[in-house]
């Protein structure tokens, strides 16, 4: 009897849902791009304010639809490292849920990262966002975006934002 319950909770255990930031080697992926790098080389810096969609109101503001989301950041230029020096995750009510690095994220030219928050995680709420701080020797642009998915009964839906400058 206690065989057949270890083999079911191993069983339920090992069915888990995987981490969807996690690289082939195991790695978080944010954190596989973490480098200690002198902020004061990056001649041009900017802010940008990205809105997340944890979960959208469907009928009534009594009734929601969770959403994953998304955050892609992406270096468009061929030839110049972009670096991301904040990733913060804020709320609904403008308070920070998570930050995401500790030092400065790399991206090399015509580099992509993503970041997924899962659809059963609405810590953000209707109103959430990421702000990101990034650097780079030259002016360049890089893409920052958030892709949210999601279905009600049958029916999907996707959409994106696309992150404004907020650098004052």
């Amino acid at each position: 009897m206690r065989l057949l319950l270890l083999i079911t909770v191993l069983s339920i255990v090992s069915c888990g849902t995987p981490n969807p930031n996690v690289n082939k080697k195991g790695e978080d992926i944010i954190q596989s791009h973490l480098a200690f790098t002198d902020t004061s080389e990056q001649a041009y810096q900017d802010t940008v304010y990205i809105p997340i969609y944890s979960d959208i109101y469907s009928e009534s503001r009594l009734k929601s639809t969770l959403l994953t989301a998304t955050l892609s950041i992406r270096s468009t230029s061929l030839t110049d490292t972009t670096y991301i020096n904040v990733i913060d995750y804020y709320d609904t009510k403008g308070e920070m849920v998570k930050s995401y690095i500790d030092r400065t994220l790399v991206l090399e030219p015509m580099q992509s990262i993503d970041y997924v928050i899962d659809r059963d995680d609405n810590t953000g709420g209707v109103g959430a966002n990421f702000i990101v701080a990034w650097g780079a020797s030259k002016d360049t642009k890089p893409l920052f975006q958030a892709v949210m998915i999601g279905r009600s009964g049958q029916h999907g839906l996707s959409f994106i934002t696309e992150g404004i400058s907020i650098k004052n």
